[in-house]
């Protein structure tokens, strides 16, 4: 959908409402982003992987569902109902589903950078992976009646309160 030359009231109030929201956001040059579906058992167990394998903490998180998440996907043009990727932000570029992934494994410590190899492999036969697993996360791994809260010091790693559409 294309917006008129001249935004109606309900436009200005959105785009104003999405910047209040990311006001506090860092920038992704020094801070990439994982959004991730924050009802999905397996998601929420790959933030925790990234977390143990961030040991400095360079990484920032926030639910698709959450608002933060809803304006960041919406500043990069993507879909603010289909929860079926998770989205690494950086460098203010949007990254989905194996891409975001093997982009977001050359930041973890270890020899998780490796993997960024498999990068070389077509991105269509990645993703049709990627989607077999997503389609089917919540038969084989379950979901949450809500999105989780962090606490602690990873708390402070999350850019939104873990509330959304679907919490």
């Amino acid at each position: 959908m294309s917006r008129s030359d001249s935004p109606s009231t309900d436009d200005a109030d959105q785009t104003a409402d999405e910047s209040d929201l990311l006001a506090d956001v860092p920038p992704t040059d020094e801070h990439p982003i994982l959004l991730f579906d924050g009802v999905c058992n397996l998601c929420n167990s790959i933030v925790q992987f990234v977390v143990e394998r961030d040991a400095a903490g360079t990484f920032r998180f926030a639910s698709l569902q959450s608002p933060v998440g809803q304006a960041l996907l919406e500043e990069h043009d993507l879909p603010t109902d289909d929860f079926d990727t998770f989205v690494l932000i950086e460098d203010g570029e949007a990254y989905t589903k194996s891409e975001g992934g093997l982009r977001a494994a050359r930041h973890f410590d270890g020899l998780y950078p490796l993997l960024r190899h498999f990068l070389l492999v077509p991105r269509p036969i990645r993703d049709r992976v990627y989607e077999l697993v997503a389609n089917n996360r919540y038969d084989w791994f379950g979901r949450k009646d809500a999105c989780m809260l962090p606490s602690g010091d990873v708390g402070e790693r999350f850019l939104d309160d873990g509330v959304g559409p679907e919490a």
